[in-house]
């Protein structure tokens, strides 16, 4: 059984600040090991499971967060960018299973750092007049692609918000949000120790069930809210986006990876405003 773990920093225990998120400081060289052993106690709980192959993607910021001499040697890391499938990098490999370590709540919400894909940029995403974060985008990338969701960790508003799209999922809370940039958080080491465990159960009760992905829908609807209307300006030079209003433009997608692919396309964009 091969699995997928796409990892990001914000949903990571110990995580509340942006410095944190942001190389060039020292906060950050210590989040970036927190971020790394969590996804390393997922590695090791996935092989205690029976896991085959696991490959982990580096899914934060420039996908150069990790430290890829702290991993169990049969891990395999997709590192880098640019990447055709961003956060999911890896479906490549056909896994079986997905997991999501580290991730965050969407943007406008109450949880701990909470933004979806470019907190300068995006205000808001709905997909088919569903809000969605990344967790339910690249979730449902995943899907089309054959895998299935089977383990998220994050805080307590990312669970919320994602176990009702992905109600086979098990779930690690490993801090409770007070606010963007505050809350109540487990020790690193205790975090590990139950991403490990959550991990193994995880495998072990997938090579005994018959549960599949479900099918995502073909066509895709997609709307858009900047945070400023001078990024819908912007984006809107792309000659297949529609304007709805000042800050808010919309397209339609022939499936779930062109969404992910338009929307990392105009965070790229973005940096032209910066």
């Amino acid at each position: 059984m091969t699995v997928l773990m796409s990892v990001d920093i914000e949903g990571v225990a110990g995580v509340f600040h942006p410095e944190q998120t942001r190389a060039g400081n020292g906060e950050y060289e210590q989040a970036r090991r927190f971020m790394t052993n969590e996804a390393n106690a997922a590695v090791l709980g996935a092989f205690d499971g029976g896991a085959t192959e696991v490959w982990v993607n580096d899914s934060h910021g420039g996908f150069r967060n990790l430290l890829p001499n702290a991993f169990d040697p049969r891990a395999r890391l997709v590192l880098g960018k640019p990447r055709t499938l961003g956060m999911m990098a890896g479906l490549e490999a056909s896994p079986e299973l997905v997991f999501m370590v580290g991730y965050h709540a969407r943007a406008q919400s109450r949880g701990i750092l909470a933004h979806t894909i470019n907190s300068a940029a995006f205000a808001r995403v709905m997909l088919d007049g569903e809000e969605v974060g990344e967790a339910a985008l690249y979730g449902q990338l995943a899907e089309a692609r054959g895998a299935r969701v089977a383990l998220i960790t994050g805080d307590d508003v990312f669970g919320a918000e994602t176990l009702p799209v992905f109600p086979d999922a098990n779930f690690v809370c490993v801090k409770t949000a007070h606010g963007y940039s505050s809350g109540v958080t487990d020790t690193p080491e205790a975090a590990c120790a139950s991403i490990r465990r959550a991990a193994k159960e995880t495998v072990e009760a997938s090579r005994h069930s018959s549960s599949r992905a479900h099918h995502a829908p073909d066509s895709r609807r997609c709307e858009l809210r900047t945070q400023s209307s001078a990024y819908a300006d912007l984006f809107c030079q792309w000659p297949t986006l529609e304007r709805l209003d000042a800050v808010t433009l919309a397209f339609d997608a022939p499936g779930i990876e062109q969404v992910v692919r338009t929307l990392n396309c105009l965070s790229a964009m973005s940096f032209m405003l910066r």
